[in-house]
């Protein structure tokens, strides 16, 4: 059922509405205002009636009115057909929708009403729930509001082809962002449209709640996603997680994000089972929505400012949710600060997912021993202090953690401490590889990431022993580090 189109403050001028007396909102179209014209005609010549579809019904009433143009209709808030509405002294003190006898003769102070009729008969929709006719009441209302340029199209080119050849694309179709399907996604906030939400990189272009909201039509996203997508483009526009850097970098990592709170349960976004993969509108349309907005506001376009050498998938778009019902552990928001019970996102440099088997440890050393040697291949084995990464444990392997009692920091902790590398195995030329450190850089064991430089979420489907590792890019000055903002409305 479309959107209920936003109320007008007030009739409009000329409307017409009587300080004392009756309205009734009919249309032809519905059987029910078919079925009750002859009540309608019981109500005596001060009755006022509004037509929806056809200024000629009901026939034989003297005060008829036109209301074809849904004015009225729109300011009165009209959901169903018929309406009786009762006013005084200038303002509605009652209504009834549909049919029912007795609500009729009561709120009309006339008894005897249709007789010969059903005691109840349901209504119909209002006109102006007629999806094309919404559409179109709301651009009437609201289409100065926006902004942004017009894009013509053509009555013969297809809407999908035309926004690929202009550029607007990440290679896959889109939504074409029509005035009506903008001014919906704008109805998913509380945000104004013309509200400055960041400046984005790389061109450092002012991105309005308009714009994001642009583009996250584009990406299909429903208007209850937007305050999510919102907050993950103030978090990817950070000098913190640096996204020009991640953008003119060789290296294929791109922004992804990781949805906590209320707001993961309340879209239905998925922490299960293909978490990281595909079938859930909120994760996927969520992650192209940011990537939307880095490529056409931002002017992120690869083979320009984005200069990865091979990329992968997760561009067009990363994001999921936290299992926190079933995560032995506090959210990875609230671990980063955010309180409790928030709504939050954080959005982190990431390659594409690797996964790590063990399917036999029961113990959590030897677990965290497997994580750690999944982990050391992230960039290079012979790499440290270079790459940021984050682990994605599994349920089954979450539970061996929960049942010896680990927290989050502590698998952290043991996992730093394993993650140690001895400069003889990571210098250049050990194991026959030119790649490592450099003859003397260290003296003693270099840990593999830099302090924070590794994140631990929870998320996968209950059955299967298979954590997964996202390498990052570089950590700390110079390149990109996690950011969480709170969701807002």
């Amino acid at each position: 059922m479309p959107e209920r189109v936003a109320l007008a403050p007030a009739p409009p001028a000329g409307a017409g509405l009587p300080a004392d007396g009756l309205v009734a909102v009919v249309k032809r179209d519905c059987p029910t205002c078919r079925l009750i014209a002859p009540v309608l005609a019981q109500l005596g010549p001060g009755l006022v009636v509004y037509s929806q579809d056809d200024p000629a019904f009901p026939a034989g009433l003297a005060d008829v009115r036109d209301d074809t143009g849904l004015d009225v209709s729109v300011a009165l808030g009209i959901e169903t057909v018929p309406t009786l509405l009762r006013f005084g002294g200038g303002t509605e003190v009652g209504r009834t929708e549909g049919w029912l006898r007795e609500a009729w003769e009561e709120l009309a102070g006339v008894a005897g009403l249709g007789t010969g009729l059903p005691e109840y008969r349901p209504g119909c929709g209002s006109l102006t729930h007629d999806l094309e006719v919404a559409d179109e009441l709301l651009v009437r209302a609201r289409g100065g509001s926006l902004a942004a340029r017009r894009l013509e199209i053509a009555a013969l080119e297809d809407e999908a082809e035309a926004l690929f050849e202009r550029g607007f694309t990440d290679g896959l179709p889109v939504v074409a962002p029509t005035p009506a399907r903008v001014l919906r996604m704008l109805q998913g906030t509380t945000r104004e449209p013309g509200e400055v939400v960041a400046v984005v990189p790389p061109n450092l272009a002012g991105a309005t709640v308009e714009k994001v909201a642009i583009n996250a039509v584009l990406a299909g996203c429903r208007p209850e996603y937007l305050p999510v997508v919102l907050a993950a483009v103030e978090a990817a526009s950070t000098d913190e997680f640096n996204a020009h850097g991640l953008l003119a970098t060789t290296w294929g990592a791109a922004p992804a994000i990781i949805v906590n709170g209320p707001v993961a349960r309340a879209l239905g976004m998925n922490g299960g089972g293909n978490a990281l993969g595909q079938g859930n509108r909120a994760n996927a349309t969520i992650g192209r929505a940011l990537q939307l907005v880095i490529r056409n506001v931002g002017g992120g376009r690869p083979g320009e400012v984005d200069r990865a050498t091979l990329g992968h998938p997760g561009k067009i778009g990363f994001c999921f949710a936290e299992d926190e019902a079933g995560s032995p552990w506090e959210p990875l928001a609230v671990a980063r600060g955010i309180a409790p019970g928030t709504s939050a996102v954080t959005v982190f440099a990431a390659e594409g997912p690797r996964g790590v088997v063990d399917q036999i440890s029961r113990t959590p050393d030897s677990l965290a021993r497997s994580l750690a040697a999944g982990l050391r291949a992230v960039a290079h084995p012979k790499l440290a202090l270079a790459f940021d990464a984050t682990l994605v444990v599994c349920p089954e392997h979450g539970r061996v953690f929960a049942q010896a009692g680990w927290s989050r920091g502590r698998l952290a902790a043991e996992l730093a401490e394993l993650l140690l590398l001895e400069p003889a195995e990571i210098v250049r030329g050990a194991g026959g590889i030119a790649e490592g450190i450099p003859a003397g850089a260290a003296r003693g064991p270099v840990p593999k990431f830099r302090p924070d430089g590794l994140m631990i979420a929870y998320a996968g489907g209950g059955a299967g022993m298979f954590s997964t590792v996202i390498g990052g890019w570089v950590g700390g000055p110079g390149g990109s580090r996690p950011v969480s903002r709170e969701v807002g409305s």
